[in-house]
């Protein structure tokens, strides 16, 4: 049976309960995580649904340190604050044990998953069972290529090749020849994307340069190490803001005279545009991902509503932060909501 059309039944108006409150859609945002399931409610917000409580499980790839996923957490936790809703937060980079953690939401019953499909391949099983167990699923951030096949309900993020593309036009523009692009996590499909997306339009040649973004004085070094292996490089392009502040320093003990650009914000990042340390970012408005994410399940469950329809994405990027608008929005990064 087609899955899609399994999803089209599910989405039917079998949930049509008035809605007791509108939300209000708010910014951007993240959190730290780990393998350990853990209640989250930190954000706070003037006026509260009085609907039934409801649990939703929030599973990610967010690996150790990485504070992107500390923007989305941050918005999951926003939107949950103002729905009645108990947030589950539960996190881990190896596809197997993500999957895991999926099912343990389906176990617990919860009312509904966001989900990561960084590796959609390890996640099709599990998905599964959420789908015949009458749990509705939607995505997140990653996965947009794959979230209708595996049943999903809604997705929210970026068009990772179309964001890629955007990248390699502005490296163009800004005169940028030689870029090398650094991969942080082999696999994620998404990462791939923005690669192949930059190789796509940027008119000058390209590297891949592969790194383990957990270990940072190793990314630290094999970016060191390439910048000296070849000085003809007059950009790295990396696919995270952590990723990024490490090349600013790999550049300086490569003695290169390399620009850096990024994909992704977060409070150091912004200081560092403000400072020409870093030229340019993709922001793709983490926040955004996370408070949409979960308040589309709240949506669904109490007035049937489902985002984009089931058949298109809801799209948070991709837009690019520079100096000419860096100010406006690292007043928000010091919030920690970009």
């Amino acid at each position: 049976m087609d899955r899609r059309s399994s999803r089209s039944r599910r989405l039917a108006p079998a949930v049509a309960v008035a809605a007791a409150a509108a939300l209000t859609l708010a910014g951007c945002s993240s959190g730290s995580g780990g393998k350990k399931s853990e209640e989250g409610g930190s954000a706070t917000s003037a006026g509260k649904a009085t609907t039934p409580r409801m649990t939703v499980a929030l599973v990610t790839h967010q690996g150790p340190g990485d504070t992107f996923w500390d923007i989305v957490r941050k918005g999951a936790e926003a939107a949950a604050a103002k729905g009645n809703i108990k947030l589950v937060y539960s996190a881990d980079p190896n596809a197997g044990n993500q999957a895991n953690l999926v099912q343990n939401a389906i176990d617990q019953k919860v009312d509904g998953i966001a989900v990561t499909l960084a590796k959609p391949d390890a996640m099709k099983s599990v998905l599964a069972k959420a789908e015949s167990g009458g749990i509705p699923v939607v995505g997140l951030n990653s996965g947009m290529g794959d979230w209708q096949e595996l049943g999903l309900m809604s997705f929210f993020g970026q068009d990772e090749s179309v964001s890629g593309e955007a990248f390699g036009k502005k490296l163009n523009e800004v005169g940028a020849k030689k870029t090398v692009c650094v991969i942080h996590e082999q696999g994620n499909v998404g990462l791939t994307q923005r690669c192949d997306g930059l190789k796509k339009t940027f008119k000058g040649s390209t590297q891949i340069l592969y790194v383990n973004g957990t270990d940072m004085p190793s990314v630290k070094s094999t970016i060191t190490a390439k910048l000296k292996q070849d000085s003809g490089i007059d950009y790295v392009a990396t696919l995270g803001a952590p990723i990024a502040m490490t090349a600013v320093q790999s550049v300086g003990d490569a003695g290169s005279k390399a620009k850096i650009a990024t994909f992704d914000l977060n409070k150091d990042l912004t200081g560092a545009i403000q400072k020409g340390t870093i030229e340019f970012a993709v922001d793709q408005q983490p926040y955004l991902q996370g408070y949409l994410a979960v308040d589309s399940l709240w949506l669904f469950k109490n007035n049937g509503n489902y985002s984009g329809g089931g058949e298109q994405p809801v799209l948070t990027g991709p837009a690019f932060v520079d100096k000419a608008n860096v100010d406006k929005v690292a007043a928000f990064a010091a919030k920690g909501t970009r």
